[in-house]
């Protein structure tokens, strides 16, 4: 069984014992969480597609990191024109596990 999410703008296949790592959410370490939108559930060979979410699917998840990624260095120039610009950047992120996906029938 496997699960289509969205959550932070961004889409993932998802199933039950997978770790991934979104975009920043509230909530502290250990909190459980769940992700209503949905897009697809595929179980036993059906599948249902929402439109554009599955309202009776919802996934539920475990917060087990609140973190930043690596840093990464934004440098901006211009030739011949002594313009350089150094900057890094480091994303926030949170690292799920998700626990159970569930259809409400």
């Amino acid at each position: 069984m496997y699960a289509i999410i969205e959550t932070g703008g961004k889409q993932y296949t998802v199933s039950q014992g997978d770790k991934i790592k979104v975009e920043k959410l509230e909530g502290k370490i250990g909190d459980l969480i769940t992700l209503d939108k949905v897009l697809l559930v595929n179980e036993n060979s059906q599948t249902k597609i929402g439109a554009p979410y599955l309202k009776k699917a919802e996934v539920s998840a475990e917060i087990l990191r609140q973190d930043k990624s690596k840093k990464v260095i934004v440098f901006k120039y211009k030739p011949k024109k002594r313009y350089r610009i150094k900057n890094g950047h480091r994303q926030s992120y949170t690292l799920l596990k998700i626990n159970q996906i569930k259809i409400k029938e």
